[in-house]
């Protein structure tokens, strides 16, 4: 039997332990959170995959980087209330990485968004934003009368990022972009985030580029598109333009032994396979994306899948 004194000191060394594992927590640095929300490449909508998207979350802000179809719905099937958003970044103007642009944000206000949110992208990022706001203006106007919503334009900076170099910094992250080449797109961006435990790249969409390898030097995570070149043709063969649509996809995209290239010279410690062409081929298994990244790359290669949190 344990008696009073034994009881006692038992029970302050449980707390002594306690609050030291608590303050040891406390002085962790905050987690950074990679969540892949879609990872098909192309605009057309499939069942089993979504266009272009990703959330990085830290201290429970949420860092969306494109904004393919369904965005919205995929952040809360993975668990991120939209309403959490602080931050978009755009990679390029193609409708797989910004079809929903303006209706995440203004989804996010319906849900009871009522902080500021600073978007970031290639130009005309500041001009589709105020046309996105006054072609919405009826819903938003109703909203605001009928449920109590603060005004939505207010809440809205959007900034067209026309270089290089440092994009924003805040509590959490410091953002950079690279210029890349995806022709015939006059302005593609790739963008680094380095927070406090982890450093995350996305590629965007891009040929092999010389200065992705440069910001990417020493990331933690390289999220890089990729295409698988033997089934190009089968997806080519789909379309009334076949020929048109391989030399497209073939002069403007990166193939995933090409990715594994950059993912070797940029020194990256894990690279994610993303952005896939094509994303639902069965015929086309993990291993084979794996084997062909590994034809250059050494460290561990991670096949995108939607809601996949790396």
């Amino acid at each position: 039997m344990m008696n009073r004194r034994t009881f006692v000191a038992t029970t302050a060394g449980m707390l002594a332990a306690s609050s030291r594992l608590a303050r040891a927590e406390a002085m962790q640095p905050p987690r950074t959170r990679l969540i892949l929300l879609g990872t098909g490449g192309g605009p057309l909508p499939r069942k089993s995959v979504a266009p272009s998207s990703q959330v990085i979350v830290a201290n429970g802000a949420a860092y969306v980087v494109d904004c393919g179809d369904g965005v919205a719905r995929q952040m809360v099937s993975a668990g991120i209330a939209p309403r959490t958003l602080r931050h978009v970044f755009i990679t390029h103007h193609h409708s797989d990485h910004n079809a929903d642009y303006g209706n995440l944000m203004l989804l996010a206000w319906a849900g009871g968004l009522h902080t500021r949110v600073d978007s970031w992208g290639p130009p005309p990022i500041e001009r589709m934003t105020k046309l996105f706001l006054e072609m919405n203006a009826t819903d938003i106007e109703t909203r605001m009368a009928d449920e109590a919503h603060p005004p939505l334009a207010p809440l809205i900076h959007a900034h067209d990022v026309t270089r290089p170099g440092a994009v924003m910094a805040d509590a959490n992250l410091k953002v950079t972009a690279a210029v890349v080449t995806h022709p015939l797109v006059k302005h593609s961006l790739a963008y680094r985030f380095d927070g406090p435990d982890r450093s995350i790249v996305i590629s965007g969409d891009t040929t092999p580029s010389d200065n992705l390898i440069e910001m990417a030097r020493g990331a933690d995570v390289l999220v890089h598109e990729a295409m698988y070149l033997p089934a190009i043709d089968r997806i080519a063969a789909r379309t009334p333009s076949a020929g048109r649509l391989k030399e497209h996809i073939q002069r403007s995209h990166t193939s995933a032994e090409d990715a594994g290239r950059v993912a070797q010279a940029a020194g990256v410690k894990q690279l994610v396979l993303s952005h896939l062409v094509p994303a639902d081929d069965p015929a086309v298994t993990d291993q084979m994306w794996i084997d062909a990244a590994h034809t250059h790359f050494r460290g561990p290669v991670v096949v995108g899948k939607d809601l996949l949190e790396i």
